[in-house]
């Protein structure tokens, strides 16, 4: 198999917490939503985080939605165009907490990043695109 790249995550979430992701994934972090008006009206049974071209997060809402735990998820990790002081600025804007900062080893190389969590406790890198000089 020759991979072209990671086509979706897909993440459980609270059914009765969809604004909460809403507000998150689209008003916070500034991603497009897509199938939102689908799923509202039942017409599909999860909507999608557009991260880029060809990365999605599939959001799933479930009434049965139990929180991440440490031994079994530790992150998504998503690439952004900003530089980290961009991004660090942008959550501090937003309210967002930054749980720690790391220079990870990633597909894309070695690039400043910030760990932050999600309303529902999944663990997001957020990972500047741009490589420490």
């Amino acid at each position: 198999m020759n991979a072209a790249h990671l086509d979706h995550v897909n993440l459980r979430i609270p059914e009765s917490r969809v604004d909460d992701a809403v507000n998150f994934y689209r008003e916070t972090l500034g991603f497009r939503l897509e199938d939102l008006d689908a799923y509202q009206a039942g017409d599909r049974p999860i909507f999608s985080v557009r991260l880029s071209a060809t990365s999605i997060i599939h959001l799933s809402p479930s009434e049965s939605f139990e929180p991440p735990e440490a031994r079994n998820f530790d992150h998504v990790a998503i690439v952004v165009e900003e530089t980290i002081e961009e991004v660090k600025a942008e959550l501090g804007d937003a309210g967002v907490g930054i749980e720690r900062e790391s220079t990870p080893k990633g597909a894309t190389g070695t690039a400043p990043a910030v760990y932050i969590q999600d309303p529902f406790g999944y663990r997001l890198e957020i990972k500047s695109s741009h490589a420490e000089i």
